[in-house]
């Protein structure tokens, strides 16, 4: 079985590509990932190189921006090659079948970098006060004997 599950904090811009042979979207970005702590206290990470294709790639490049917390879910594949000097060159990628945005950057944001008017946390989208809940709810009623809905 070969399946990938990472969530972790994009280390630059993705970027997007397009192939040109069929037209196909191809994107990469990087992670870093925390991993356990190591005896000093200190956190240590993993830099993880993703790809992944189509409307994923599509969607991460327009969203996601360098800093923001992502969620991939893949498989991972050597990227193994042999240079024209004659020089093998050894690697692995995850190739992402699905990518989770945890934080959103706003396709728009100036230069493309992450601060914090650049993305909402999604608690932060649908804030709601007590006096706008009441206004939302103003034009339903309860219905009697519906109280063994079991969700």
């Amino acid at each position: 079985m070969n399946q990938v599950v990472l969530i972790g904090r994009l280390t630059r811009n993705p970027e997007l590509r397009y192939i040109a042979s069929t037209g196909t979207a191809v994107c990469r970005f990087a992670l870093a990932v925390n991993r356990e702590f190591k005896k000093e206290g200190q956190p240590d990470a993993d830099f993880i190189n993703i790809k992944c294709f189509s409307k994923t790639a599509e969607n991460s490049a327009n969203y996601l921006r360098k800093g923001l917390m992502t969620a991939v879910t893949g498989r991972m594949q050597n990227n193994n090659y042999e240079d024209k000097n004659g020089v093998k060159h050894y690697g692995m990628e995850v190739i992402a079948s699905r990518v989770e945005f945890i934080e959103w950057a706003n396709r728009n944001s100036q230069n493309n970098q992450h601060n914090t008017q650049g993305y909402q946390q999604p608690s932060q989208q649908h804030s709601y006060n007590q006096q706008s809940y009441q206004q939302d709810m103003a034009g339903f009623q309860a219905i009697p004997g519906d109280d063994d809905i079991p969700f």
